[in-house]
């Protein structure tokens, strides 16, 4: 059953390669949505598909050599019904 998250991602997450990392692990485990560098130096991403893809996609981010999540804010949200692909924007 598919799933939609938002997640907010705080530590050492931009200038660190944090978004293509994001799209990459997103691309391999066939999770749809976007990242975004947000003004306060956080990231927001939104990701939808199963739970265990989600979960893997987080994963596979914070194994990121350069990358330093403290901490990480998560709300499900409304599945987009017609996405396609996952994003960078900004």
């Amino acid at each position: 059953m598919k799933t939609r998250k938002k997640i907010q991602f705080f530590g050492d997450v931009q200038g660190v390669g944090f978004r293509y990392r994001a799209k990459y692990a997103a691309e391999s485990c066939g999770v749809t949505g976007w990242v975004l560098n947000e003004w306060d130096g956080s990231v927001t991403m939104e990701v939808q598909g199963t739970e265990a893809e989600i979960q893997e996609t987080i994963k596979m981010i914070q194994d990121g050599k350069y990358i330093d999540v403290r901490d990480m804010v998560c709300k499900n949200i409304p599945e987009e019904e017609y996405e396609r692909g996952f994003h960078i924007r900004g």
